[in-house]
C-alpha cells in the first residue's frame, strides 16, 4: 500500500529536497478518520498531557464536537471548559483571557478552526504548556503551523506560537460544517502556487532564504484536490480527506520553516488589508473566502510581470509620511517599521536591473515552472461555487483597488506587488 506524504512525514521518513535529511516535526499525532467518535479519549491519553485540561470552544463549536470531546476526556482527567464568546475575534484582548483562564491547567484543547486554534497555540505558547487541537471545519491550513493570525494594536500580524501536540479531524464533522467553511479551506490551498512564486521571487532576486520542502510535502494531493473540487462540498469523504491533508500539511510546511512564507505571501497582505480597513458595510466573509480571490489577483499580476523582458526597477516612491496618512498614525507607524527596511534607493534599484538583465531569462522560467494558470485556478473555485471576484465578497472596488495597491506596505516581505509597483506597473 502506498504511504501518503503525511504518514511518511509524521514516522520521519521524508527526504528533506533541500538538504541531506528527513523532514520532522514537533506534532507528535495527526489523525484523519471518518469518525472519531468514541475514540477522544484513546486518541488524548497516549499524549501525556497532564490531568487537567481547559476544552476552549465557542458556542456553535461546542455544540458541533466540544461538549463530546469535553465528556470523553472527563474520563481520563479533569476537564474545565472556556466556552468564548459567539464568533470571537483572534485579538491580544481574548488571547490573554483564555491564557489567564487557562493558568491553572496543565494542557488547551482547542475545538474549533481558525480563530480558536490561533488564540489557543498563542495562550499555550505564552504560558509554555501544550495543547492539542480537535478541527470543527476545514476552512484553513494553520491547525499545524507555529504562526498565529493575532490582531494586535489594529494591525493583523502572524505571530510566533506554538505547534499542536496532537490534530485531530473527524472527516464526518468536517463536511457537516458550513459550505462557506469549506470552499474557504480549498480557497487557503488554491495559494500555494501564487506564495511560492513570491517567495522563489525574492529568493532568487534577493538572495533570501528560500525552502522546497514544503512544496514537495503537497504536490501529491495538489491536483487531486483540484480535480476534486466539487466533489468538496456534496459530502464526499474522499475529497475531504484529500483536502483536510493537505491542510495539515501546508501548516507543516510552515512550520518546518519557522514561520508563514510558504504559505502567505502577496495574496494574504491583499486579504489582511481589507480585513484592516473594510468598514462595517462590508459583509463578513472567511479568510479562505478572501485568499481565492487574492490568489486569482496575484496569479494574474505574477503572470503580467512574468513577461518576456525583464521589469525596470525605479527607487521607492512610498515614504513614512504617505504611509501614515494612508493608514492613520498608529498603524501607520507600525507598518512603516515593516516596510520600511526593503524600500529601494537608486543604488539597489540600478543594482537589481543590472541583475534583471542578465538573469531574467531563468528567473522567468525557474517561477514559470511552478505556477499554475490562472483559468485553471479560477476553474477549480467556479467548481465549489466559490466566490472569484472582490465583487462577490461584497468589497467595494476602491477597497480592492487600495488593497493591491498598498497591502505591500504591511510587511517587509518582497512580493511581485513590490515588484509591480517599483516598476510602475501599479
Amino acid at each position: 500500500m502506498t504511504i501518503n506524504a503525511l504518514e511518511r512525514l509524521l514516522s520521519g521518513t521524508f527526504a528533506d529536497p533541500d538538504v541531506a535529511a528527513m523532514l520532522s516535526v514537533p506534532t507528535r499525532s495527526v489523525v484523519i478518520a471518518e469518525s472519531l467518535a468514541g475514540a477522544e479519549a484513546d486518541l488524548v491519553a497516549p499524549l501525556a498531557l497532564g490531568r487537567r485540561v481547559a476544552v476552549v470552544a465557542d458556542p456553535r463549536t461546542q455544540a458541533v464536537l466540544g461538549g463530546r470531546v469535553a465528556d470523553a476526556l472527563a474520563k481520563i482527567g479533569s476537564v474545565s471548559p472556556i466556552i468564548l464568546s459567539p464568533e470571537p475575534h483572534a485579538d491580544m484582548e481574548t488571547t490573554a483571557m483564555v491564557r489567564e483562564t487557562a493558568r491553572s491547567v496543565d494542557a488547551l484543547v482547542a475545538v474549533g478552526s481558525g480563530t480558536i486554534n490561533d488564540l489557543c497555540k498563542l495562550a499555550a505558547a505564552q504560558l509554555g504548556k501544550p495543547y492539542i487541537v480537535f478541527g470543527t471545519a476545514p476552512s484553513m491550513n494553520g491547525y499545524t503551523s507555529i504562526s498565529a493570525a493575532i490582531t494586535d494594536n489594529a494591525v493583523k500580524k502572524s505571530l510566533a506560537a506554538k505547534a499542536p501536540v496532537g490534530v485531530f479531524l473527524d472527516l464526518t464533522v468536517l463536511a457537516a460544517a458550513p459550505k462557506r467553511m469549506i470552499r474557504s479551506g480549498l480557497g487557503d490551498s488554491l495559494c500555494r502556487t501564487t506564495a511560492q512564486a513570491d517567495w522563489l521571487m525574492a529568493h532568487l532576486l534577493f538572495d533570501q532564504p528560500y525552502r522546497s520542502a514544503p512544496f514537495a510535502l503537497l504536490a501529491e494531493d495538489e491536483a487531486d484536490l483540484f480535480g476534486s473540487a466539487a466533489a468538496l462540498v456534496t459530502g464526499d469523504l474522499t475529497a475531504m480527506r484529500c483536502l483536510a491533508r493537505t491542510l495539515v500539511l501546508s501548516g507543516f510546511g510552515m512550520t518546518i520553516c519557522g514561520g508563514s512564507h510558504p504559505a502567505s505571501q502577496g495574496e494574504h497582505l491583499i486579504s489582511h488589508y481589507v480585513d484592516m480597513m473594510a468598514d462595517e458595510t462590508c459583509p463578513k466573509t472567511f479568510h479562505g473566502e478572501q485568499i481565492g480571490v487574492t490568489t486569482l489577483t496575484m496569479a494574474a499580476l505574477q503572470h503580467r510581470m512574468l513577461a518576456d523582458q525583464p521589469p525596470q526597477l525605479s527607487a521607492t516612491a512610498i515614504d513614512r509620511q504617505s504611509v501614515i496618512d494612508h493608514f492613520g498614525s498608529e498603524r501607520g507607524e507600525e507598518c512603516w517599521r515593516e516596510f520600511a527596511p526593503k524600500r529601494l534607493d537608486d543604488g539597489r534599484a540600478a543594482q537589481l536591473n543590472a541583475r534583471l538583465v542578465r538573469d531574467w531569462s531563468g528567473i522567468r522560467q525557474e517561477i514559470l515552472a511552478i505556477l499554475r494558470p490562472v483559468a485553471e485556478l479560477e476553474a477549480t473555485l467556479m467548481m465549489a461555487n466559490c466566490p472569484t471576484t472582490p465583487e462577490a465578497l461584497g468589497w467595494p472596488p476602491d477597497l480592492y483597488g487600495n488593497a493591491v495597491r498598498h497591502a505591500r506596505e504591511l510587511r517587509g516581505r518582497y512580493t511581485f506587488l513590490d515588484l509591480a509597483v517599483d516598476a510602475g506597473v501599479l
